[in-house]
């Protein structure tokens, strides 16, 4: 895809960092964008921002987790611009703390994987049948992560893996029937969003009590992830730019960073010789010990 210029762009968690980059990049191309998001706040902050901007801007207010709110979205988009050119599954939440896998609660799995892979497969069921029926060149990103290439650690890890997946199938699939839509999956590493305050926009019927609310230790954890992402983070506009460039060139697989691949061949490595994974502590690798909650990888 090549040309952007009275095109309509739909991102989901658009209305702050590196969906609002993308929509803000998008916008600046001549693109019509397609706001969405859970947080009406913030989502009618950002339509405003980009209006003052003079860019064609529609905010539609979105829970990724429900498939009836991902086909509003499509029915207000085709409604206001009539068609859909790119789509970013972009709405992701960050880890949940625990030090197995198996100390998580079924709520901790329901709510991370409603967000990070159950919105994207909602974005895919919903959009791809529309912009396969335009046929027009067309272009879809699902945001996964570093964590998604890397070793598995957590829940989070879990999502994304399951998303690189579903966009290598996507991207296989649209191929194979010879399609217009082409596809990507983005693996951002360290990104200066604010992602590790996710827990903010959880549902009470996903927690894990009724007015559940983080402890002192994890809000301490978060605040140092937070002060981690600004010192060393990718600004989440560097990401927007790699994003379009992608497209530009159809690029499947998106890496913002070059300084995770040794812990990516150390997977591979691991399983193509049978070799047991080594555990990493907190994090990833010690690369990313220290930076708090979660693994430190920013999608």
């Amino acid at each position: 895809m090549k040309d952007f210029e009275g095109k309509v762009a739909v991102v989901t968690g658009g209305a702050s960092g590196i969906g609002f980059a993308m929509a803000g990049r998008f916008a600046h191309e001549g693109m019509k964008v397609v706001l969405a998001d859970i947080e009406e706040p913030a989502l009618d902050a950002a339509v405003t921002k980009l209006r003052q901007q003079e860019h064609d801007v529609l905010g539609v207010v979105t829970d990724v987790t429900k498939p009836q709110a991902i086909e509003q979205l499509a029915k207000q988009a085709l409604q206001a611009f009539g068609k859909v050119h790119v789509l970013c599954n972009n709405a992701g939440v960050g880890s949940v703390a625990a030090n197995g896998i198996w100390e998580a609660t079924l709520q901790d799995w329901r709510w991370t994987l409603g967000v990070n892979l159950w919105g994207v497969i909602y974005g895919v069921h919903t959009f791809v049948p529309i912009m396969i029926e335009q046929d027009e060149e067309a272009h879809v990103v699902n945001t996964a992560s570093m964590a998604g290439l890397a070793q598995g650690n957590r829940i989070y890890s879990v999502s994304k893996h399951a998303v690189v997946a579903l966009s290598e199938a996507l991207h296989d699939g649209l191929r194979m029937q010879n399609t217009k839509v082409h596809a990507s999956v983005l693996c951002p590493g360290l990104t200066n969003t604010q992602l590790m305050f996710a827990a903010r926009n959880r549902p009470d019927d996903l927690k894990n009590y009724p007015g559940e609310a983080p402890s002192a230790a994890q809000l301490e954890r978060s605040a140092s992830s937070k002060r981690s992402v600004e010192r060393t983070g990718l600004p989440p506009e560097r990401t927007a730019e790699i994003v379009l460039q992608a497209i530009k060139d159809e690029q499947f697989y998106i890496l913002t960073h070059d300084d995770y691949d040794d812990v990516i061949r150390e997977r591979m490595e691991n399983i193509l010789a049978r070799r047991n994974p080594v555990p990493k502590g907190p994090g990833l690798t010690s690369t990313f010990r220290g930076t708090g909650e979660d693994t430190g990888i920013r999608a």
